[in-house]
């Protein structure tokens, strides 16, 4: 139940004072991006579609005993698309975390394709020299370029290795040079069935920054994506995961990318909304 009559448009329809930027532990970036896809699209209307499905979240987590809303949770508008190239967009989404970073908050991305991610990690590296990366996928994203850009959303974990340790789970999905690649690196990979957690945690640094593709959700609970790829995660398992890290971590920001609203029923937006929600209610546990 919400707290007045009147449902603002923002994360969970909050009411002020914990919708304000001053008094929010979290800023909620919606970014509505998708100029890199090459199936099937409709990622610029993931955040809108979370947003209004956070309109119908109970702020009461009955795992956690807490309220998260009263951290404080405060919605920043849209951010506009850079279209000139993908390189722009990187950068623009980099400023504009960068902010939220100044003014002290955890920020939280709404996407939006996968390729945001370089942009936000980029304004983190800078001020957590010990960061490193938890992406939550169904695919590797490790192409060095793909269709004439470096800055895809199938490049997206290759750009990040360049700034900083990531560990990877859920992934189930590679292309030939991305498998090269690994066994060059001698990357290390957490399928969907064989998910350690003790093993995630031990491989992650103490500050943390955690990219949840949705497609790393089985597409029988998340069939709103662009590529959807059979033999993923459940509910329970991936919040358990992130209940660990959270708890055992440090973290400073966290995205849900890919949503496809047009490709699945409008439970795929609740359900993203109500993984973002829970994962700040995480993250405000662990202080």
């Amino acid at each position: 139940m919400k707290l007045g009559p009147v449902c603002p448009r923002n994360f969970g329809g909050i009411m002020e004072p914990y919708s304000r930027l001053e008094r929010a532990r979290f800023a909620v970036l919606p970014v509505p991006y998708d100029s890199t896809v090459d199936w099937h699209g409709g990622q610029r209307e993931g955040p809108k579609a979370i947003i209004d499905a956070s309109q119908y979240l109970e702020f009461y987590d009955q795992d956690l005993d807490r309220e998260t809303f009263r951290a404080g949770i405060h919605t920043l508008p849209d951010l506009q698309p850079a279209m000139a190239s993908p390189a722009r967009m990187v950068s623009r989404v980099e400023r504009a975390v960068g902010w939220i970073l100044d003014r002290g908050k955890v920020p939280v991305l709404l996407g939006g394709e996968h390729s945001i991610t370089v942009g936000a990690v980029r304004a983190l590296v800078g001020r957590y020299p010990d960061i490193s990366v938890l992406q939550l996928d169904a695919h590797g994203d490790l192409r060095h370029s793909y269709l004439g850009t470096r800055y895809s959303n199938a490049c997206t974990m290759r750009r990040l290795m360049e700034l900083c340790p990531v560990v990877s789970a859920g992934v189930r999905s590679f292309s030939y040079e991305e498998h090269v690649f690994m066994k060059e690196k001698g990357l290390r990979c957490f399928r969907p069935d064989g998910i350690a957690t003790a093993d995630v945690l031990a491989s992650l640094s103490a500050q943390v920054y955690i990219t949840i593709d949705l497609d790393v959700l089985d597409p029988a609970i998340m069939a709103a994506v662009g590529s959807p790829e059979p033999g993923g995660l459940g509910w329970r398992e991936t919040l358990e995961l992130l209940k660990a890290v959270a708890g055992a971590r440090e973290v400073v920001g966290f995205d849900l990318v890919e949503l496809c609203p047009g490709q699945g029923p409008a439970a795929c937006a609740f359900t993203a909304a109500k993984l973002a929600y829970k994962l700040m209610g995480y993250v405000e546990g662990k202080r």
